[in-house]
C-alpha cells in the first residue's frame, strides 16, 4: 500500500459480509493502514435507501478523518462506490474497484434485471435460506469460488432481500456518462476467468484520467478471496505511484 498511513473503507457484495474483509486485515496493519470493514446492511436496516442516498451516506461518515481515505468497493460495493466517488460530497482520495459494473445502458436490461433481481428478493426473505444460498452460489458468474460461511446472515434477510430491490442493477442510474468525472487514483481490478467484468473494465478504465486497469491471472469474479495474495500485491504495486 500507499507510503502514508490511509484508512481502508472496503464495501462487500451481494450475500456479502463486512467479515469477508477480514483475510486482510494483518497484512494491512502491517503496512500501517486502518481497515475499515462496512456493513452495507445497516443502511437498509430501518427503511429503503437508493444508491445514491447510500453513497452520501457513507462518504459523511468519513468527513474530518486525518488519514487519507481510500475505497475498496467489491461487485455490489465496487458499484455503491463508484456512486460515492461522484457524490457531491466525495472525500475520497483513491478508490480501488473490484469486479463491478457502471450500469446499464437500455431501459430494456434495466427492467429485465429488476424482474430476476425481485425473484431473488422473494427467495431470499421467504425461502429456506440454505436453498437460497445454494440457488446464489450456482450462478455462473460464481462457479469455482468457495462461499465462506453465511449463517449468521440469516439474521440479515430482510435487508438483504431489500438490497435486491433497492441495489439492484436495474436500479441504478447508468453511470457510464458519469466517469470522466472520477479525477482521483483509480485501481480497477477484475480476474482472468471473468471475461465479462474485464471487458467492462477495459471500456471504463480510459475514461477516467487516472485509472488503470489489472487482470487478476487464475482468478474469476470473486478475485480478492480466490487469489488474495495477488489481490494484495497488485495493491500495493500501484499504490507505489499514490502521493
Amino acid at each position: 500500500m500507499s507510503a502514508s498511513p490511509s484508512t481502508l473503507w472496503c464495501l462487500h457484495g451481494a450475500v456479502g459480509a463486512a467479515a469477508d474483509w477480514t483475510t486482510f486485515r494483518g497484512a494491512w496493519e502491517q503496512a500501517g493502514h486502518e481497515l475499515r470493514a462496512v456493513d452495507l446492511w445497516r443502511f437498509l436496516d430501518c427503511c429503503p435507501r437508493s444508491l445514491a442516498a447510500t453513497a452520501t451516506a457513507l462518504n459523511a461518515e468519513t468527513t474530518g478523518k486525518s488519514k487519507k481515505n481510500l475505497l475498496v468497493g467489491y461487485s455490489m460495493g465496487g458499484r455503491i462506490a463508484l456512486h460515492a466517488l461522484l457524490a457531491e460530497n466525495s472525500p475520497w482520495d483513491a478508490a480501488v474497484i473490484i469486479s463491478a459494473h457502471p450500469g446499464l445502458e437500455t431501459e430494456e436490461e434495466k427492467s429485465e434485471r429488476r424482474k430476476k433481481d425481485a425473484d431473488w428478493s422473494v427467495k431470499c426473505l421467504h425461502g429456506e435460506w440454505e436453498t437460497f444460498l445454494g440457488e446464489w452460489q450456482e450462478q455462473g458468474i460464481l462457479q469455482g469460488s468457495a462461499l465462506s460461511d453465511r449463517t449468521p446472515l440469516r439474521l440479515r434477510r430482510k435487508e438483504i432481500a431489500r438490497s435486491f430491490l433497492d441495489w439492484s442493477l436495474g436500479a441504478q442510474e447508468n453511470l457510464w456518462p458519469l466517469l470522466p468525472q472520477i479525477t482521483i487514483p483509480v485501481l480497477w481490478l477484475t480476474g482472468e476467468k471473468d471475461e465479462k467484468f474485464s471487458a467492462i473494465a477495459t471500456r471504463a478504465c480510459p475514461l477516467m484520467p487516472q485509472a488503470r486497469h489489472h487482470i487478476i491471472t487464475g482468478s474469476g469474479h470473486r478475485l480478492p478471496w480466490e487469489q488474495p495474495q495477488a489481490f494484495l500485491q497488485a495493491m500495493a504495486d500501484w499504490s507505489k505511484d499514490l502521493r
